[in-house]
C-alpha cells in the first residue's frame, strides 16, 4: 500500500508500516525525529494530501482544538487560531484516499465536525497510561485492543512545562502505532 502519515514527525506509525512492506511516508513541516529522512517529506502537507494514497493517517496539531486548553478557547476564537486549526483538521477529511484516519485528543472537533468513531487508550495497547485519543475513520474498521494492561498513569497529562512539551505529548504510543499498521493495512 501507498501510505501517508500526515503531520507525523516521530515516524512511529511510518516505521511500523515499513516493517510490513508498505510504501509509507511521514510528512510534517518539522524535520523528522524518527531518523529515517528518506521516508520523510518535510513540507506543508496540504498539497501532499491531494496526491493519490491508499491510506492516510493524519495527526493534525491539537494545540488549539484539545479540551485540555479550553480555558484559552475564547482568546483563540477571537484571534482566529482555533478556526485556522479547525480548517486544517477539515482538510485532512478531504485527502485523496479511500481510507482515512484522523487522530486528535478529546476537543472541539467532536462538536464542530462530528463525534469520533472511536476513542482509544494506551492501556488497551500495552501501555499502562491514560490518554484518550479520538479517531475519525473513513473506510476503516475500529482498532481492536491488542494488549490490555493494568495501570492507569496520567504521565502525559502531568508532564511539566518545557520547550518540547507539545512534541513529547503528541508522540504516538508504539502499541497504538503497531495496531494501526497491522489492522488498517489488511
Amino acid at each position: 500500500m501507498r501510505v501517508l502519515l500526515a503531520c507525523e514527525e516521530s515516524q512511529a506509525v511510518t516505521k511500523e508500516m515499513r516493517k510490513l512492506g508498505h510504501e509509507a511516508y511521514s510528512c510534517d513541516i518539522l524535520p523528522c525525529s524518527g531518523k529515517r529522512d528518506t521516508w520523510h517529506i518535510q513540507a506543508d502537507v496540504l498539497p501532499i494530501l491531494q496526491l493519490p494514497w491508499d491510506l492516510v493517517i493524519a495527526f493534525p496539531p491539537c494545540t488549539h482544538l484539545a479540551s485540555s486548553g479550553a480555558r484559552w478557547f475564547k482568546e483563540k476564537r477571537q484571534d482566529g487560531r482555533q478556526q485556522k486549526a479547525v480548517d486544517f483538521f477539515m482538510a485532512m477529511t478531504k485527502a485523496n484516499s479511500p481510507r482515512i484516519a484522523i487522530e486528535n485528543p478529546v476537543g472541539v472537533m467532536s462538536s464542530l465536525y462530528r463525534k469520533p468513531d472511536q476513542i482509544v487508550q494506551p492501556w488497551q495497547f500495552g501501555h499502562g497510561e491514560t490518554k484518550a485519543t479520538c479517531l475519525w475513520l473513513k473506510g476503516l474498521e475500529k482498532l481492536s485492543p491488542t494488549n490490555i494492561v493494568e495501570g492507569r498513569e496520567q504521565r502525559i497529562w502531568k508532564m511539566p512545562p518545557s520547550a518540547n512539551r507539545a512534541i513529547l505529548r503528541s508522540k504516538t504510543f508504539p502499541g497504538i502505532a503497531k495496531a494501526m499498521a497491522d489492522q488498517w493495512t489488511k
